[in-house]
């Protein structure tokens, strides 16, 4: 009998205009915690997609608890066989209930009605197993998106799965709870369950990883032990070269202040809050989850209504109502929900990137200058590097980092003032991170001025001019990069009673 549960052997599968897979081989043991590398667009999704039955191959051959599986794989017969994925972008029905959610398409009925009661049962039983404390009839919705992620990981284990994947299933949650899930990784392995774990956040791999296999451009390039790789090795190979800069920093003169904030309250989690912004400055925005990072940022942009406060442009105030309003003031944001909240998914990149710009691309007649129109894409698509067969291509075909590209791009496309980011690297590869930071700093050195939202420390360290610490929906700490510490941001952003007046955030 095979010593592997999966192999799969010279996998080819290819989209219009591009070859997703290019003779992949990938194999795994029981028991065993894989770790799936690549940049975004390597074909690591595409591949356990095909795993899965979300996709069909082309060609090669898949051998499944050492029985070679000749036909196309259904997801059906993926379930039944005992594989399961958790997808990078949550798949719940926000209306229903968590255990509705966990038994969704295998809803438990007697005498052909549906019972609630036993599905909750069922689904609390999953839930302690796990260490879950979630309520099994909260409706999806109201969770914050880290419990919906813990959610996507009990329905995947309700299959009472053998094979696992999971697609950056910490990109969501705390720290506390990515120890959480490093906890039930560990009973599940012991179980004899395997997992192929898909993450760019690579300090997590010496925690739970035994094998690393890394792709590049559709491509296998490599497997081998975790313990015989260092992580330049893993970087170099997974981008074809090395990066001897993480976190590239310019250093640029300060210009005139071009934003301030007096006391903005959004709801809950926005209170008081004031801060400064200058020409050719990035500020980074720690917290913790729940901090109110987010929701300050949909406040600026107008997503949410403000209750009370002021907004200073160019020492002007300014009236934020809507997003059309911080649109037409120079300020954009792209949001933490690039698929939700940032893309039209069901449209072309062409499309994405021209919509908010129609009143530049319009003529008076209101029809569009297609000839403008395609200089404008083409442009983005250049200075980003979007890695796409076309313009015309659908934005929901692109990898996460490539999406979170045509987000960016989408704004920059028109003279904007202040751009605000609010994770703008979460989900997407080291290579592809670097080209978010040149990007910021390439902002900065023309003046514009550049807030970001992080729950990765380093990235905020590396990449900030200065820091705002938020706690609680206030800002309880101001720091220069040069001051600050991991343990000093942690202390503010830990801090209930540390409350900084507006002279001070300046």
């Amino acid at each position: 009998m095979s010593e592997y549960i999966v192999e799969m052997k010279q996998i080819t599968k290819s989209f219009p205009g591009v070859l997703a897979l290019d003779h992949v081989d990938f194999s795994v043991k029981p028991g065993e915690v894989m770790a799936l590398l690549g940049e975004n667009g390597a074909g690591k999704s595409t591949l356990v997609k095909v795993l899965s039955g979300v996709h069909t191959r082309d060609a090669g051959e898949i051998r499944l608890f050492g029985r070679e599986h000749k036909g196309d794989i259904t997801p059906v017969q993926a379930r039944e066989l005992g594989i399961a994925i958790i997808h990078q972008e949550l798949n719940m029905c926000s209306h229903l209930s968590v255990a509705e959610n966990i038994f969704l398409g295998r809803e438990i009925c007697r005498a052909g009605l549906l019972s609630k009661r036993e599905m909750n049962n069922r689904a609390t039983k999953i839930l302690d197993k796990l260490k879950i404390d979630i309520h099994p009839e909260t409706i999806v919705g109201d969770l914050a998106i880290s419990k919906q992620q813990m959610v996507e990981i009990a329905k995947a284990l309700s299959t009472d799965a053998k094979i696992l994947i999971m697609d950056e299933p910490t990109s969501a949650l705390t720290n506390n709870e990515i120890k959480e899930l490093f906890t039930i990784i560990h009973s599940l392995r012991s179980e004899g369950r395997s997992i192929i774990y898909i993450s760019h956040r690579l300090d997590e791999l010496q925690h739970i990883v035994d094998r690393v296999t890394i792709m590049r451009d559709g491509k296998f390039v490599l497997c081998d032990k975790f313990e015989n790789l260092t992580m330049e090795n893993i970087i170099s190979n997974m981008v074809g070269r090395e990066i001897k800069d993480k976190f590239p920093r310019v250093k640029c003169p300060a210009g005139k202040k071009i934003l301030s904030v007096r006391n903005l309250n959004a709801g809950r989690m926005v209170r008081d809050v004031s801060f400064d912004l200058y020409e050719g400055e990035i500020v980074g925005i720690a917290g913790l989850m729940g901090a109110g990072r987010t929701e300050m940022t949909r406040a600026l942009f107008g997503v949410d209504p403000k209750e009370s406060g002021e907004i200073y442009l160019d020492g002007r105030e300014i009236k934020i109502r809507k997003p059309f309003d911080a649109i037409n003031n120079g300020i954009v944001l792209a949001p933490e929900d690039r698929k939700k909240d940032g893309l039209c998914t069901g449209l072309s990149v062409r499309d994405n990137i021209a919509l908010p710009n129609l009143d530049i691309l319009c003529n008076r007649l209101s029809v569009v200058n297609r000839k403008k129109e395609t200089q404008m894409v083409n442009e983005a698509a250049k200075r980003f590097r979007i890695k796409m067969p076309h313009s015309d291509v659908s934005a929901a075909s692109l990898s996460g980092g490539n999406q979170q590209k045509v987000v960016v791009a989408k704004w920059l496309a028109r003279n904007s003032r202040i751009v605000i980011f609010d994770e703008p690297t979460r989900g997407i590869d080291v290579a592809a991170k670097v080209e978010i930071y040149n990007l910021m700093n390439e902002l900065k050195q023309q003046g514009i001025g550049v807030l970001f939202t992080s729950s990765e420390m380093p990235e905020i360290l590396g990449i900030s001019d200065r820091i705002l610490v938020m706690c609680d929906g206030r800002i309880t700490g101001v720091l220069k990069t040069e001051e600050a510490t991991q343990n000093k941001i942690l202390e503010y952003a830990t801090s209930f009673e540390n409350k900084l007046g507006s002279e001070q955030s300046a």
